[in-house]
């Protein structure tokens, strides 16, 4: 079985966004085993798998992520405002995929995994992912 979407997702505020139930809702029936790989159509958001319970790690992140890579620092590439050269840089730390694998017809990440979207523009707009179930 091969299946392959491509899903808009809301608009989200900078931070990190639980998107799991995103993520399943547009997914098929799941098979019995398999991988689904998720990959982010951006440069300046990223993807990644973490804490989905407690909401202040989604918080520590984001303000982790800006003590690493600040936005005062003088960057060259800035045209399109302060945010835009770290949130290239984060976008490269975190990564634009991820794989995930199926077992008995559902996604195997542990009890206090999440899928999240980390936006780091101020406004990133709507963000696109593909979503590919391989059997």
């Amino acid at each position: 079985m091969m299946f392959q979407t491509e899903i808009t997702l809301p608009q989200f505020s900078r931070g990190c966004h639980l998107i799991t139930h995103l993520i399943e809702k547009h997914l098929p029936n799941l098979p019995s085993s398999g991988l689904l790989h998720i990959f982010l159509k951006h440069t300046s958001a990223g993807l990644t798998l973490n804490e989905n319970a407690d909401p202040t790690v989604r918080y520590d992140f984001e303000n982790i992520m800006n003590r690493i890579v600040p936005e005062s620092q003088r960057y060259e590439h800035d045209e399109e405002g302060v945010d835009d050269m770290p949130a290239h840089f984060k976008s490269s730390m975190v990564g634009a995929s991820l794989t995930i694998p199926i077992t008995g017809g559902r996604l195997n990440m542990g009890i206090w995994q999440g899928i999240y979207l980390c936006e780091f523009r101020n406004r990133g707009g709507a963000r696109k992912i593909v979503l590919t179930v391989c059997s």
